[in-house]
C-alpha cells in the first residue's frame, strides 16, 4: 500500500493552502510554467483534480479519453472565477479528495486495477501518489515559474518518493509508443539527493519496464528526483540537469521519449 503517500499529500495540501493565501493579485494573474495557464488556472486545476476524485459526476471533463484535454475543460469554464472562489473550491475539494484517497488505501479497493484514460492501468491505492506528484510539480515547477517562494518549497524525500513511485509506474504505459520507437537500450537512472535511489529503464519482449535495480552493463544517467519531475514531464530538457553518459545517442533517444503526465 501507499499509506505514506497520504501523509505526504496532507503536507502538500497544507503547503498549497498557505501559498494560495499569500498570493497577491498580480501573482494570481502571472503566467505559470504551464503553457497558457495563469497561476490562478493552475490552482483551479488542482482543485478540480480533487473534485474529479471525490465527486466525478459533478465535473465535466469531456470524453476525449486524454487526461490533459480533460484537465483543460474545467480550467476554461472557470476562467472568470475570482481568486477567493478558487481558494474556496480548493479548500472544499482538497478535504473531500484526501478523504476519498485515504479510503482507497484499504482492501479490497486498494489493489483493484483500473484504467485511467491515457495514464495507463493502475491500482487504486496509487492514485494518492499521483496527486502528490500533481501537487509537487504544479507548486514548485509551474507556480514556481512565476512565484519564487513556490519554487523554494521544501524538496523533501517523502513527497519526492511518493512522486517517483507514480512517475516510474506510469512511465512504461504513458510513453509506450515513443519508447517503442527508441533504440532497445537499457538506461540506469540514478537519483541523487532527497529520495536517492537507482532504477533501470529496460526494453523487453513485452514492452519497456522500470525496475528498482542497477544494470552493470547499461549506461548511467545521474540526476535528482526534483529535476526529474521537471524533465520527466518535458517541462525542461534532461540535458540541463543530468550527468553521466549524456553524450550517448542511444541514451538520449530513450530519455527524449519520456513524457509523463
Amino acid at each position: 500500500m501507499t499509506q505514506a503517500a497520504i501523509e505526504s499529500l496532507n503536507i502538500e495540501v497544507a503547503r498549497a493552502r498557505e501559498l494560495f493565501a499569500s498570493l497577491t493579485p498580480a501573482e494570481w494573474e502571472a503566467d505559470s510554467g504551464c503553457d497558457g495557464w495563469r497561476v490562478q488556472d493552475v490552482a483551479q486545476h488542482m482543485a478540480a483534480t480533487f473534485q474529479t476524485i471525490a465527486a466525478p459526476d459533478t465535473l465535466d471533463g469531456g470524453d476525449s479519453g486524454k487526461a490533459e484535454v480533460s484537465a483543460e475543460v474545467p480550467v476554461q469554464q472557470r476562467k472568470g472565477w475570482t481568486p477567493a472562489e478558487v481558494i474556496a473550491a480548493y479548500d472544499e475539494w482538497a478535504e473531500k479528495g484526501v478523504a476519498a484517497l485515504t479510503a482507497l488505501q484499504e482492501a479490497p479497493m486498494a489493489d483493484t486495477v483500473v484504467p485511467l484514460s491515457d495514464l495507463g492501468e493502475h491500482p487504486l491505492h496509487l492514485l494518492a501518489n499521483a496527486i502528490v506528484f500533481d501537487h509537487y510539480c504544479h507548486l514548485r515547477h509551474d507556480i514556481g515559474a512565476a512565484v519564487d517562494r513556490a519554487a523554494q518549497l521544501p524538496r523533501d524525500a517523502a513527497a519526492l518518493g511518493a512522486t517517483l513511485e507514480w512517475m516510474l509506474a506510469g512511465l512504461p504505459q504513458m510513453c509506450a509508443a515513443e519508447l517503442d520507437a527508441a533504440p532497445n537500450q537499457a538506461v540506469n537512472l540514478v537519483f541523487d539527493g532527497p529520495a536517492a535511489n537507482n532504477y533501470c529503464i529496460s526494453p523487453g519482449p513485452d514492452g519497456w519496464t522500470v525496475s528498482n535495480h542497477h544494470d552493470d552493463d547499461a549506461p548511467v544517467i545521474r540526476t535528482t528526483a526534483h529535476d526529474f519531475v521537471s524533465w520527466g514531464t518535458q517541462r525542461a530538457d534532461w540535458r540541463g540537469t543530468s550527468t553521466g553518459d549524456v553524450s550517448n545517442e542511444r541514451v538520449a533517444a530513450v530519455l527524449d521519449a519520456i513524457n509523463i503526465i
